[in-house]
């Protein structure tokens, strides 16, 4: 038995890093989940393996950008599960630069991707929660939203949002027994860093008191603990899993 048996979740970008992660440590704890990316080959590949688990999963190859695909996703869920009980708004996109040289379309891409994705994913959930009074939503924010960094205006900017709707939305519906969390990682070992040049990743690390980097299941770890049957008192809260590398 596990601590989400019967429960219905969905993770946006859940094929692939911290998303991956978060999806499998959901499915071990025994929830069925909805899994969507904007890349449908490794859609299949995350499917075959939490089958291969004794889970139950469907896939949606899905732009978060996108308002009406959006809501056909919770739309088809529904009609599967009968509900929706946790939403991890994980998918996200990264085209840095200095502000100086960054183009306009770069700016909105990033933006429209991880905060108004964010929100679009939200607002579809909540009525499902809230008729049956209870549900979770965590939301995959950054340390850098928190402590800067250069060339990441749009990142950071989009981040920040993260952090403000979740408080938003967590007062909105605190009274209905849904909590409403973020996350802030730190730099955290996925494809996403994989490709950093090594002086860029030994710069990263002599700001980490901890002298590494995360990994996904401990972010996902983090996912467990604010979606839990414990934590129903913890909303509007930001957990900060990185390694020490910014402490408020």
């Amino acid at each position: 038995m596990g601590s989400l048996d019967g429960r219905v979740a969905i993770v946006t970008g859940g094929a692939q890093g911290i998303g991956r992660a978060t999806v499998m440590a959901l499915v071990k704890e025994g929830a069925k989940v909805a899994i969507t990316n904007i890349r449908c080959a490794k859609l299949d590949q995350t499917i075959q393996e939490i089958k291969d688990m004794g889970g139950d999963a469907l896939k949606f190859c899905v732009d978060v950008t996108d308002v009406e695909a959006v809501q056909e996703m919770v739309d088809q869920t529904i009609a599967n599960w009968g509900k929706i009980d946790i939403l991890v708004n994980n998918a996200g996109i990264t085209k840095d630069n200095l502000v100086m040289r960054m183009k306009t379309a770069d700016w909105a891409a990033v933006l429209k991707t991880n905060l108004d994705g964010t929100f679009y994913c939200t607002r579809a959930v909540l009525p499902s929660m809230v008729r049956q009074r209870w549900g979770r939503i965590v939301n995959i924010a950054s340390v850098v939203a928190q402590a800067g960094n250069v060339g990441q205006a749009n990142y950071i900017a989009s981040k920040a949002g993260i952090i403000g709707l979740t408080k938003a939305v967590a007062a909105e519906v605190a009274r209905r027994n849904i909590t409403v969390n973020a996350i802030a990682p730190g730099f955290i070992a996925t494809p996403m860093t994989e490709v950093l040049a090594p002086e860029i990743k030994e710069k990263m690390l002599s700001v980490i008191p901890m002298g590494r980097m995360g990994t996904d299941l401990e972010v996902a770890h983090g996912v467990l603990f604010l979606v839990s049957p414990e934590t129903s008192y913890i909303t509007g809260h930001v957990l900060n899993i990185n390694g020490g590398m910014y402490m408020a």
